[in-house]
């Protein structure tokens, strides 16, 4: 492959455009099978007659403790997660840690401890890991790899595909946008900012595993993580014989992430959630499964945001406050460095 970039940017693991071409172009180029060209969230393999989903993540958040969470809550949170929006019930996780000489023991203890408790609460295991320490300055404090694994009912495998979506379906996320991304933003001291944000990061697949036992249909699974709702969006209904219509007034921003979005020239929908997740639900069930969601803690402000239309084929458009519309593209270039 031929890049037009001589070296990597940020912008490559922002989550956003730069991030597809580099997985797309690179990684899946040479890596190339059919397991991994569905590029979900987990990989859904098949052993016999049994059905497992697949994932692993890399955590490197800057600062490591934050409103709400540290980077052990984060990777625990973001494994299960992205097992639980493929389906699957999440079991057994393994963690890696790159340590940097000189992190005090203490810090390292509690993120420990924060990842024991994490794991303890969403009732998985963490049944292997792996721990490297290197030179200051080799590694910034510290970085965790985890995997996962997941046990996925067959009726659920088409899920991370989304490849039962029809018009008339629904769009519904668990609650309001951006909290992660601020919240992380407003924790690192070198901008002197004090702002009232708490990360919203979270195990949802008690959430999640709420919905799927109701029976509902549900089309498709996405946690919202790095480049936000809109780049999940966009991802979702690029080259579909589809389109996504959002409507603005549906969405809920946090006064907090909405001041400091508007402080430093950020789009809420870009932003990064690491307690949200997107679903596509059968028009007949939506509303059903907005009542389900709102009874559980990390639901109560889950809400209808948008449809699947025979409309803008291919592309995916925003219904904004002031009546006009704009499209909802992917993420373009470095929004936010370092938030997971």
């Amino acid at each position: 492959m031929k890049s037009k970039y001589d070296t990597i940017l940020l912008g490559h693991g922002s989550g956003g455009k730069l991030s597809h071409d580099l997985i797309s172009d690179l990684f899946t180029k040479h890596f190339d099978n059919d397991i991994l060209r569905q590029q979900a969230d987990s990989a859904v393999l098949e052993t016999g007659t049994t059905h497992l989903a697949y994932t692993t993540d890399s955590f490197v958040v800057d600062p490591i403790f934050f409103p709400g969470g540290d980077i052990g809550k984060l990777a625990i949170a973001g494994t299960v997660n992205d097992l639980a929006v493929s389906g699957a019930l999440p079991l057994y996780l393994s963690v890696g840690f790159i340590i940097e000489e000189g992190l005090p023991f203490s810090d390292l203890e509690q993120v420990v401890l924060s990842m024991a408790e994490e794991a303890r609460k969403a009732g998985v295991k963490i049944v292997t890991g792996d721990t490297k320490v290197v030179d200051r300055g080799k590694c910034d404090k510290l970085f965790i790899n985890t995997s996962g694994i997941g046990a996925l009912d067959k009726q659920n495998v088409p899920i991370s595909s989304g490849k039962n979506i029809k018009a008339g379906d629904k769009i519904i996320i668990n609650g309001s946008i951006g909290d992660h991304g601020m919240a992380v933003m407003a924790a690192r001291n070198e901008l002197n900012i004090t702002a009232d944000i708490t990360s919203d990061c979270a195990c949802l697949n008690g959430l999640i595993k709420s919905a799927l036992d109701a029976g509902a249909q549900i089309r498709f699974m996405r946690d919202a993580t790095r480049g936000g709702l809109g780049t999940v969006i966009s991802e979702l209904v690029k080259g579909k014989n589809y389109g996504i219509r959002l409507a603005e007034d549906r969405l809920v921003v946090n006064d907090g992430v909405r001041g400091m979005c508007e402080l430093l020239g950020f789009d809420p929908i870009y932003v990064a959630n690491e307690g949200k997740v997107v679903m596509v639900v059968a028009k007949e069930d939506a509303d059903h499964v907005v009542e389900i969601l709102k009874e559980h803690p990390a639901g109560a402000q889950s809400a209808i945001i948008g449809e699947i239309t025979n409309d803008h084929q291919g592309s995916a458009w925003l219904e904004t406050l002031v009546g006009g519309k704009r499209i909802i593209e992917m993420l373009s270039g470095q929004q936010l460095p370092r938030i997971c």
